[in-house]
């Protein structure tokens, strides 16, 4: 017969082991979490940084075309760099919301699957 004591460790045991399995559990789902939003954002990262340098050498040319159109080179680069002055202004006071928004809910429906 088994006395309250002995009940009592059983029951610990049990305890114990449950919160390990649920610690172990816990750490498995953030790391397939983790990996399904790392996976799913390193190729829209890698397309980001090559449409990105496709513009930065467009924008080299432009500027070196205008350049020679002005007469100046430097001309070139300052129109170049006005316009992305009011391209950043633009895209910071009236399209936060709308590239802000969409990133969050891409990485929060990837975490969630």
């Amino acid at each position: 017969m088994e006395t309250p004591a002995m009940l009592i460790e059983a029951l610990v045991e049990r305890a114990e082991s449950y919160g390990k399995t649920t610690f172990e559990l816990s750490k498995l789902k953030l790391l397939e979490t983790t990996t399904i939003v790392v996976t799913s954002l390193i190729p829209r990262i890698s397309v980001i940084l090559m449409i990105s340098l496709f513009i930065f050498v467009m924008t080299i040319g432009i500027a070196l075309l205008l350049g020679e159109l002005l007469g100046k080179a430097y001309y070139g680069f300052f129109i170049v760099a006005a316009f992305y002055l009011l391209a950043g202004i633009v895209l910071h006071f009236f399209l936060q919301n709308w590239i802000k928004k969409p990133i969050s809910d891409l990485i929060i429906k990837q975490a969630l699957q």
